[in-house]
């Protein structure tokens, strides 16, 4: 179980932090693979794109503790 953010009495879900935090490291990730060169590779950059989000958000998956009853 993944505990939810609680800014202000409003409830954010911890997948969707985990999700903007992927989307930054994302962003900034392509952003580095611009600047040397290195998108020139990639015959569809919007596929890579999708592909470095999801590596990122289920590595973010995995680092985090686990929460709640174990069995």
């Amino acid at each position: 179980m993944i505990v939810d953010l609680n800014i202000g009495g409003v409830f954010i879900p911890g997948l969707v932090v985990l999700g903007l935090i992927a989307l930054l490291a994302t962003l900034a990730m392509m952003r580095f693979c611009t600047a040397a060169g290195i998108t020139r590779l990639f015959v569809s950059r919007p596929l890579v794109e999708v592909a470095t989000f999801l590596i990122i958000y289920g590595l973010l998956m995995q680092s985090l503790p686990r929460v709640g009853l174990s069995s």
